[in-house]
């Protein structure tokens, strides 16, 4: 691996897409560029900060002062911490506040928080008149490595998650590090699922190095930088080559297969934050290509021993009340798993791993093997 970026060093990361190629700026305290940047990229927008309240209490006001500096006007709109914000409910609350704050289609929407603003925003800029460009500037780890780059917008169904959204792609995306410093540990860690899961699907040597660098990482030294960078330049890579999800950026997926149907089990809640339901995910992908002869027993238990290291879940069993509730059962799961995106004319697809460092795309998985796994799993084996 490269050497760690220095914290005085931000670095660019560019998402390749023609005409509407954009910049992700990793590094400390590179938020008091975003009115700068903005001023550059859109001489006289004027624009609506979507945030939520705790975010709010910490970035709000450094957000207006930087737009404020560079001669930007904002507004500002602030919703519910949370899941239950990712609603129908959520996005008529934030279009019509965007409409009351008369923003027009050469205006910006900046998207200030974790994952759930930045689909939520995404997904009412996609819509507001028919299309509003927007700015991500995401205030968690999992945001900052995945969910604010590569234009996946959306809120959720009862049904199931991100069943309702578009592609829309930010025009920039701001990701200042000295913000995660105010996550609660728990947050922190569930943002690390989806940092570990580049290495997984697709880099053995970035997988070895977060074994040996993780401590780091969570304790905000230069190599939280390096993780961050490596993790935004590979899924620029991936969406750049394949931004609908035509195929390739299928991979990106690792995981969410099982992680969403847990996530609807427990009914979005903060009982299981989405990096968690993703470690799991992995862990149970892990195992069932080991079921299914794809690797080695002993490489899953090398992806399950990482992220346990790290203090995220590892196992159904973990998942607090899970079995109590009567969800802890392998009908159930597959129920709520045909509802995943991916699945085509009813059959499954998985992203399943061939090797650590390398996943690939399972089609039209047959669901009788997948019930007999998560019916040993259910029972603790």
């Amino acid at each position: 691996m490269t050497v760690p970026l220095k914290h005085s060093n931000p670095i660019t990361v560019d998402v390749a897409l023609g005409d509407r190629t954009y910049d992700i700026v990793v590094g400390r305290e590179v938020l008091p560029s975003l009115g700068a940047r903005i001023a550059a990229l859109r001489p006289g927008t004027r624009t609506a900060i979507v945030t939520d309240r705790t975010v709010a209490k910490h970035w709000l006001e450094p957000t207006e002062a930087s737009l404020a500096a560079a001669g930007i006007p904002s507004s500002r709109i602030i919703v519910a911490e949370g899941e239950g914000s990712k609603s129908y409910a959520g996005l008529t609350e934030v279009s019509e506040a965007l409409i009351a704050a008369k923003i027009e289609r050469s205006d910006l929407v900046i998207a200030l928080g974790g994952g759930v603003v930045g689909d939520l925003a995404g997904f009412a800029a996609s819509i507001l008149r028919r299309g509003v460009d927007f700015v991500q500037v995401p205030t968690s780890l999992l945001a900052q490595v995945d969910s604010s780059v590569g234009g996946k917008t959306g809120i959720n169904s009862p049904q199931g998650k991100n069943l309702i959204g578009a592609f829309h792609q930010p025009v920039l995306v701001i990701a200042d590090t000295s913000v995660l410093d105010t996550l609660s540990p728990r947050q922190f860690r569930a943002g690390y699922a989806e940092v570990a899961k580049y290495g997984v699907l697709g880099d053995e040597a970035f997988f070895t190095w977060l074994e040996a660098n993780h401590a780091d990482i969570v304790s905000g030294g230069a190599a939280r930088e390096h993780a961050i960078a490596t993790s935004c330049r590979a899924k620029a890579a991936i969406v750049s080559r394949d931004e609908r999800e035509t195929g390739e950026r299928a991979l990106l997926n690792l995981g969410h297969t099982f992680g969403h149907a847990l996530e609807a089990a427990t009914g979005f809640s903060d009982r299981l934050f989405h990096g968690e339901g993703v470690a799991i995910g992995m862990v149970l992908a892990a195992e069932f290509s080991a079921s299914l002869g794809m690797i080695a027993q002993a490489d899953a238990a090398r992806v399950k021993r990482h992220l346990a290291a790290v203090g995220l879940p590892t196992g159904l069993q973990d998942i607090g009340g899970f079995a109590q509730e009567g969800l802890a059962d392998a009908d159930a799961l597959m129920a709520l798993m045909a509802q995943d995106k991916k699945v085509k004319r009813g059959k499954l697809t998985f992203i399943l791993l061939e090797a650590v460092g390398r996943a690939v795309i399972a089609r039209d998985v047959e669901p009788a093997p997948v019930r007999d796994f998560l019916k040993a799993k259910l029972a603790g084996n």
